[in-house]
């Protein structure tokens, strides 16, 4: 069985209510997930790469986990990705160390699903403003998986919906671990 690492991106998290929950029924599973809060380990924004770099070699699968902003991953995310995805590490000469392994998304929006698509309010699907990290996932030769979205997080999400998108999480989570 393989091992997940979740990169947990939110630039505060002890005020979130969805990836704060997530991260509750996470962390219930150690021997499948190891839940990896990088804005808590680097407060400072000075990314040790090396031991993330070995972080992410002892793990199988890498979910990047983060509320969307601004049509885009928390600036740590970004700076993460830019820093540990290093070149003759992951791609170019002697870079492959990623390749093999599984890449895949879950995050949250503050609009509803009706807002990402043609025609709605942000015109896009979550599927073309998260193309460049599939590309990334192909630049890199990992798999790329399907995400894991929570759509509404500004508008009234309830308690039962909640409970009801971490327990798919976490599931699709153990089943492709």
């Amino acid at each position: 069985m393989s091992k997940t690492l979740v990169i947990v991106a939110h630039p505060n998290l002890t005020q979130s209510r969805i990836n704060k929950r997530w991260v509750q029924e996470l962390s219930k599973h150690p021997q499948n997930i190891t839940v990896h809060d990088i804005y808590a380990t680097y407060p400072d924004g000075q990314i040790d790469v090396e031991a993330e770099q070995a972080l992410v070699q002892s793990h199988d699968r890498i979910t990047l986990q983060y509320p969307m902003q601004w049509f885009a991953t928390p600036a740590l995310l970004k700076q993460w990705i830019d820093e540990v995805l290093a070149f003759g590490w992951a791609y170019g000469p002697g870079g492959d160390k990623f390749e093999g392994k599984s890449l895949g998304l879950a995050y949250s929006t503050g609009g509803g699903a009706e807002a990402y698509q043609a025609g709605g309010q942000n015109r896009f699907s979550p599927s073309e403003l998260t193309k460049w990290l599939e590309l990334t996932a192909d630049f890199v030769r990992a798999k790329f998986l399907p995400s894991h979205i929570l759509h509404g997080a500004g508008h009234g999400l309830s308690d039962e919906e909640l409970e009801a998108n971490t327990a798919a999480y976490v599931a699709f989570l153990l089943a492709t671990a």
